[in-house]
């Protein structure tokens, strides 16, 4: 009885799948795989090429430091969350992006990797009146109807990157959407709007822009 025991135990152990171990991408990865999604992203917050281009860099810069202590999960959903804040924290007005702290060439390698603004202007560029309004939110506001209305992310995910309540998600959502129909009001809704709005993630059909939707 004990050798049976033995043996069932055998195969047991031998039928257990070994789950393979979690290797952390590299940050040369993380730049070539998502730097374009990061520029896109910074662009639409900062609202011109110049700031877009620092914001990157000091995006990439933080991944740099902070790569070691990531853990298995969505790294859209980590990158999301330090371009944001970094934007709500005003890194885009640094006037030079220090680049102590990398590793001999990392800085050079940065440069290389970054997509170029003429490749990715087209994708990330707003109409023209879309993208002054969105300059006139406050940076809170604006951070809040980017993530969901241009980037199509929920609230549940958006409260996450922004490190906020749910509702105060919402009332942000709320507040920017209705500042922003004040500012397209001259705007037919059907005049493109649609370009710069999208989805919306919450009800998860096209918007026809923020001037018919709180």
């Amino acid at each position: 009885m004990v050798h049976k025991n033995s043996d069932v135990t055998t195969i047991n152990r031998e039928q257990t799948p070994v789950e393979p171990v979690w290797t952390p991408p590299s940050w040369d990865e993380v730049v070539r795989e998502h730097s374009a999604r990061v520029y896109r992203l910074a662009y639409r917050l900062t609202g011109n090429s110049h700031d877009a281009e620092d914001l990157t860099q000091d995006v990439f810069v933080r991944v740099f430091r902070s790569l070691h202590k990531f853990q298995p999960g969505t790294l859209e959903g980590w990158l999301h969350r330090i371009t944001t804040n970094l934007f709500l924290d005003g890194a885009r007005r640094r006037k030079k992006i220090r680049f102590d702290g990398l590793a001999e060439g990392s800085d050079e390698r940065l440069e290389g990797r970054l997509p170029a603004p003429a490749e990715q202007l087209a994708d990330a560029s707003l109409d023209h009146d879309v993208a002054a309004a969105l300059a006139d939110l406050a940076p809170e506001f604006r951070a809040a109807v980017v993530l969901c209305d241009i980037e199509g992310m929920s609230y549940d995910e958006i409260a996450d990157v922004l490190g906020v309540k749910l509702g105060t998600v919402r009332s942000r959502i709320h507040r920017g959407r209705a500042q922003l129909r004040q500012a397209l009001a001259h705007r037919s809704p059907a005049a493109g709007h649609a370009r710069y709005f999208g989805v919306d993630a919450e009800k998860g059909h096209p918007m026809m822009g923020a001037l018919g939707t709180a």
